[in-house]
């Protein structure tokens, strides 16, 4: 085995015991980072600035089990925050770094997956029918480790991995290897989860695989796997989750740009950026975008409870980020940039077991089989790269088929049809997200206050920034928070979206929403009611409600809301359904607070009576999420049905 040379900075790095962290972030060097350990319980404990106020740098591995200080459950398996005090960087060039590595394969035994094939499949089937058919989320990702035994020293087999992953992987936004004691972890993550820069926030979500096909991918099998209505929902899906946590920290919401394509040896990904401006600092910034919907689900408080009851062990590192935290002095005083890429593809190495985590993204399209094929496809990622397995061959020239469509050596992002088809995705969104928002309180109900009720959906996020741009004064309260003063005292009142049945009587959240409802009617004070709280009002008025045949999660449809055809995005599994053909009704009801004849306005589908919305004196709501970026018409309607309510 070959080492590095003794006079390289790389060999005491091989040699000691000191922790260390290599970093690729650029295809020409690599940072090399040492210093001390410190582990530390919560996110506001990273210890960015020392005992005499100077600014440090800090590399912070994040486990999963953080997302209990979101109030969110998980397996928690004590995996330390941990913190790695940078006391020296070094930057070298990247050919003196594969130049100084060793390289010869480390060995496994015992390779598979913990979870067999079958046995997997079976886990897809059951969260498909039993949590979004129950209406408990749009979309889930459940994991499954390739494991095996490794008898080789930790520190030679981070390193050598590390080069391997440099050499034949690509299109990483980051490679790294991070060593400290007891603890390896060695990647090529392709997603930064989330960074801040001199104030602008970056989010960079990515889904949708397309898995390359012997020999390579070429414009025309890439173009058959773009066209997939399951692979461009399952990537709007995730944007419309990242939104909300952008809407949270940014002042101006958000903007997206792309889709983008991430193209790696073995995958090929689809992607947007989300930019937006926030003075909030690094860690609440992580904190309340813990953690990425690509590895979690939506909406997220529901998807980590989704995840413990199909995950039986903890996730360990996987789905958390590394966090870089660099000073960045300005005129107020130190401050950090964050740069934090997402926890995966990558290889742990922990008491002699490596361990790879990867996971699916389930929706009410997956096929179980293709899911599995998605599981493995990503592993091969990592293992393909380290000799693990054995690394894919390019087609010899010879051997490719001539007919076949060809990039002329361009990325084929670059090929004018690959180009036009990532494009016209772009026609089905919200333009009010692809523009640049930024509230200036001067909109239509300026000086009006706003009062969004939160039922664990965190679109919340986003339809409180809509109402603030059109000149709202807006707070968000959660449900078990909200008073009967704050519900009494707003212009206006929005109750929520959330997951779950509209039908639980055993929910307080359910419960606390029917309350809010019923307050605002009972009353006849302005409310707008939004999906879950839509299907509530419903049923106060008298509306049956019903589970759809089959899940509404992440739909994109077109209906006449009171006359005037309107594009939305929906996520729901139950409906409010009168008789087809209904338009206006007077309702009589004993249930809930509706005990007087209200009128009540009913846009609903022709054909099956699923109510799409509703609006009487005082109220209207909708089932349709108006704030997502599915819903291309959502401004307007969110627009109209407030202007009646007011």
């Amino acid at each position: 085995m070959t080492g590095p040379d003794p006079s390289s900075p790389l060999h005491s790095l091989l040699a000691g015991d000191a922790p260390f962290a290599l970093i690729a972030r650029d295809p020409d060097t690599v940072e090399v980072l040492t210093g001390d350990v410190v582990d530390v319980e919560l996110l506001a404990d990273i210890p960015l600035i020392d005992d005499d106020g100077t600014a440090r740098e800090v590399l912070a591995l994040v486990p999963f089990r953080q997302v209990r200080e979101r109030g969110f459950v998980c397996h928690d398996d004590g995996a330390p925050l941990r913190c790695l005090v940078i006391g020296e960087r070094t930057v070298l060039s990247r050919a003196e770094v594969m130049a100084s590595l060793p390289s010869s394969p480390v060995h496994l035994e015992g390779a598979g997956f913990d979870i067999a094939d079958e046995d997997y499949a079976d886990i897809v089937r059951r969260v498909i029918a039993d949590e979004i058919g129950r209406g408990e989320g749009a979309n889930f990702v459940i994991r499954r480790d390739f494991v095996a035994d490794v008898d080789a020293d930790p520190r030679v087999a981070a390193l050598t991995w590390f080069r391997a992953l440099l050499e034949h992987e690509k299109g990483a936004y980051w490679t790294f290897a991070v060593v400290t004691d007891g603890h390896v972890a060695v990647g090529a993550s392709p997603e930064a989860h989330v960074s801040a820069r001199d104030g602008v926030v970056t989010m960079n979500p990515i889904s949708g695989t397309f898995r390359h096909p012997a020999g390579g991918s070429t414009a025309e099998t890439l173009a058959e796997f773009l066209r997939s209505t399951k692979e461009t929902e399952e990537l709007f899906m995730v944007v419309d989750e990242e939104l909300k946590m952008m809407s949270a920290v940014c002042s101006d919401g958000g903007r997206i740009t792309g889709p983008h394509l991430k193209e790696m040896s073995r995958l090929t990904h689809t992607e947007y950026m989300l930019r937006g401006h926030s003075d909030l600092d690094p860690r609440d910034i992580l904190r309340e975008t813990m953690f990425a919907p690509t590895v979690t689900g939506s909406p997220m408080q529901n998807a980590c409870t989704v995840i413990a009851r199909h995950e039986t062990t903890p996730r360990g590192y996987y789905s958390g980020v590394a966090a870089l935290f660099t000073p960045n002095s300005d005129a107020t005083g130190p401050s950090h940039d964050l740069d934090a890429p997402i926890l995966i593809r990558t290889a742990y190495l922990v008491d002699g077991r490596l361990r790879v985590p990867v996971g699916a993204t389930l929706v009410r399209h997956s096929d179980p089989y293709g899911e599995v094929g998605e599981t493995h496809g990503k592993a091969a990622g990592v293992l393909g790269a380290i000799g693990a397995i054995p690394r894919d061959v390019p087609v010899a020239p010879a051997e490719a088929d001539p007919d076949a469509p060809v990039a002329e050596g361009r990325p084929l992002a670059e090929d004018p049809a690959i180009a036009e088809l990532l494009t016209s995705r772009n026609e089905r969104l919200a333009p009010f997200w692809m523009n640049p928002q930024d509230p200036d309180g001067s909109g239509p109900f300026a000086g009006r206050t706003a009062l969004v009720v939160d039922a664990e959906d965190r679109f919340t996020t986003m339809l409180a920034h809509q109402l603030r741009h059109l000149g709202l004064d807006t707070r968000i309260v959660h449900w078990a928070e909200v008073t009967d003063a704050e519900v009494d005292a707003a212009d206006l009142v929005v109750s929520g979206p959330g997951p779950g049945d509209p039908r639980d009587a055993d929910s307080a959240r359910i419960a606390s929403m029917h309350g809010v409802v019923a307050r605002r009617l009972s009353g006849s004070a302005p409310l707008l009611a939004v999906c879950l709280s839509h299907q509530i009002l419903a049923d106060q008025l008298g509306i049956d409600l019903a589970p759809l045949a089959k899940p509404h999660q992440g739909l994109q449809k077109s209906v006449d809301v009171f006359g005037e055809p309107a594009s939305i995005g929906f996520y729901n599994t139950f409906t409010a359904r009168v008789a087809p053909g209904t338009s206006q009704r007077g309702l009589t009801t004993g249930r809930g607070s509706v005990t007087t004849e209200i009128i009540t306005e009913v846009a609903a589908d022709a054909e099956t009576g699923d109510v799409y919305a509703l609006r009487g004196p005082g109220f209207a709501s909708v089932q349709g999420h108006l704030e997502s970026i599915l819903s291309r018409d959502g401004m307007r309607t969110l627009e109209r049905l407030i202007s009646h309510v007011l």
